[in-house]
Formats: C-alpha cells, structure tokens, sequence
C-alpha cells in the first residue's frame, strides 16, 4: 500500500487548521465552581450530554473530575462509558434510561439510569429481580410535558408496599420548563409537586435545578443542581447573578479576499446584492461546521425582519455576512478595513471573547446550545489547561 498524500482526518496542527476550537478547561472549572457557589448548600453536578454540549466530554469530564465535581448527567449509556474511563469515582446518571438490551453496559460501568417512564420502570424491576440491588434514579415529570413519571404515577410508587428491596432509587429528579424566566408562574407551580414528590420519597436525594433553576435561588436547589450550559460559558437567558467565562473560541481561516463591483450578487440565489465596490473574504465556516445558514445576509427568511447578518470579529472590527452562508463557506464583507490589513490565511472569530456566544446565536435566531452542539467534526481542537491542571 502506499503513502497517503494528503493527512488523515484530526492530524493538522492546530495552527494550520482551517477550522480551529480553543477550549479554556480551566475557564469551564472556574464556571462549575461559580455554579456551585450560586447552588448554596445544594452540591454542584455537571451535565455533560452530548458530547460535553460539543466541547468534548472526555477532555471536559475529566477537568471536572480533577476539580471535584463527582456526579454527572449524560444522556445515553456509551456516553456514560467514555466518562467512566475519566471519571473514575463518579457517579454517572443516564438521563434517557435503560432499556431491554442495554443493561450490561450500566452494570459493567457502574452507571446510574434515570427511570423516565413506566415502561422503564417496569422492565427495571424484572432486571432487577434477576441482578439484584442496584441505584438508580426517577424523573417525574412536574409540568413540561417531556420525559418522566407522572406525579400520581410516582406517588403510587412511594406508596407501594410490595416493591422489592432490590429496588433503590438514589436521586429524584424533575426539570423546569420556564427556569430562565423567574417571574414565570410554571416555576412556582412544577416546585410546588416536586415538594409533594419529595415528601413522598422521604430520604431520598432531590433535584430539580439546572442553570437556570440556580439562579432562581434556594428554594430550588434541594440536594444536588445540575449546571450545563453555564459550565460553557453562556447562561441560555436566565440571569445568572455572577460572571462566567469564555470557555469555548472558534475560528475560521481565510480562504481568499476578493474584489467585487457594485451591483454585483454575492453567494447562491443571488439573493445580495453589492450597494458598493466591495472586497470580500471568503471562509472556511458553513452550515456543514455549525455555521448557521441563519447567518446569512440578503433576502432569506431570517432576514426579512431587517436584522442584520452574522458577524465575524477581526482586529477590532466586526465583519457582516454577505449573501448565503454554504455548506462548507461564508463570505465576510471586509471593505471597511485598511487594504492588506486581512489576508488568505488569516484567522476571524466566529465566537469567543470578543464575539460572545450569546450574541452570536442570537444573530442567527438561535440559542448557544444549538449553537455549541452544532459544531462539526472540522475544528482541530486545543484543550488550554492552566496552572491548576
């Protein structure tokens, strides 16, 4: 077989790139420690779905690990077995629960399920029976209508008698549907049955509080919170009362700057066109990379309201979006900056420091979320660990 010709996928250094993601690890522990503080007496878990929300949930797991933290929320059970391998005295809970055929992959890695229906609870109880005493958890569903036990389904539970001893659950759990808006009156009532639940389980852990149930303040808290999108650096709308930082910062290189005439259309549909002589700057960020078509400029949907386009940010400058954002590139207009001053090669923001993530979902319709679990497998990745790692 001979030589390749070209590097495998993931071997570029991270300077020459064409995408590239810095994740601050000791930013995102700094966060996790912030929201501990915001959670009182509560403790601080971390929620690490998807992929550490994009960031990486071995690199991430195990900077939160290191620091302390010792229970963590994942939503499958081979999410739970990567975070084992760095994670070795926590303990895993698995948000979407166990189902027939994936047993063994809990009990092999020691993780925890989150019964979230009747069904689950049904089969958990025939695993049970066969495997005998093991932790798991139950999620009631207080108002969101999504996953969960209903409230007179788990208050049936509490009063069953006949329930084997096998069974032994370690942590009840419920999720806020408006916990980013604290005058919501769904606040108030989903606290008021998770109390009833609470009661009904007494000694038993609970849970209800994520980042934005934090910030709602100790009612809320109960045993143990459940940050996720803070420990990012974003606070997905709720008024977090203290300063996170910038854990995650994307760019993109640039791929060509290119002269182009008034009047002339720019990008697919020819849906912009040039009001002056324009120079352009082409780069390698599309919607393929988890750059939104939303940040398109011209006539797109998003756009019919008169807001502007997505921007990048470079040597002090914002860069607006000119035309459709492609696949696998956007078009930056760089016009207003000194000629020569951005190049091929050069590297713009797409989010990070100076462009904050917020803003930047914001300017595509969208949340940080889908925003940070958008991005694709592209970015050459560095993991900045500090003085503390």
């Amino acid at each position: 077989m001979s030589d390749l010709a070209y590097p495998l996928p993931g071997s570029l250094a991270f300077e020459d790139a064409p995408l590239r993601l810095t994740v601050d690890l000791e930013a995102l522990v700094e966060n996790w420690r912030t929201m501990g503080r915001l959670s009182g007496s509560a403790r601080a878990g971390a929620v690490v779905k998807t992929d550490a929300y994009g960031l990486g949930v071995e690199d991430c797991g195990e900077a939160l690990h290191d620091a302390g933290a010792r229970d963590f929320f994942v939503m499958t059970a081979p999410e739970g077995a990567t975070l084992r391998a760095v994670a070795p005295e926590a303990r895993i809970f698995v948000l979407s629960g166990v189902w027939p055929g994936t047993e063994q992959i809990f009990f092999e890695n020691d993780l925890v399920p989150v019964i979230a229906s009747y069904e689950q609870l049904t089969h958990w109880m025939a695993v049970l029976a066969d495997y005998g005493p093991y932790p798991c958890a139950l999620q009631v569903d207080t108002g969101f209508n999504r996953l969960g036990l209903t409230v007179e389904e788990a208050l049936e539970l509490a009063e069953d008698a006949s329930l084997p001893q096998a069974f032994s659950p370690v942590l009840l759990m419920s999720h806020l549907m408006c916990g980013d808006t604290p005058g919501a009156p769904e606040n108030a009532e989903q606290l008021a049955r998770f109390r009833v639940i609470t009661e009904a389980f007494e000694g038993i852990e609970a849970s209800l509080a994520a980042t934005g149930g934090i910030a709602l303040g100790a009612d809320y808290h109960f045993d143990l919170t459940r940050p996720g999108i803070s420990l990012y650096g974003a606070t997905g709308g709720a008024p977090i009362p203290a300063p996170l930082r910038t854990v995650a910062t994307a760019e993109a290189r640039i791929l060509q700057v290119r002269e182009a005439k008034a009047g002339e259309a720019v990008s697919y549909g020819a849906s912009q066109r040039l009001h002056r002589d324009s120079r352009l700057a082409v780069a390698f960020a599309g919607y393929g990379d988890g750059f939104s078509r939303g940040f398109s400029g011209g006539n797109i949907l998003q756009r019919q309201d008169g807001s502007p386009s997505g921007r990048a940010w470079f040597d002090g400058h914002l860069l607006p979006v000119v035309g459709r954002v492609t696949m696998d590139t956007s078009i930056f207009d760089v016009t207003d900056l000194p000629p020569g001053a951005i190049r091929a090669g050069d590297y713009i923001q797409l989010f990070g420091p100076e462009r904050p993530i917020a803003e930047v979902a914001a300017s595509a319709g969208t949340i940080e979320y889908d925003l940070l679990t958008a991005l694709g497998l592209r970015y050459e990745r560095l993991y900045l660990r500090g003085e503390s790692f």
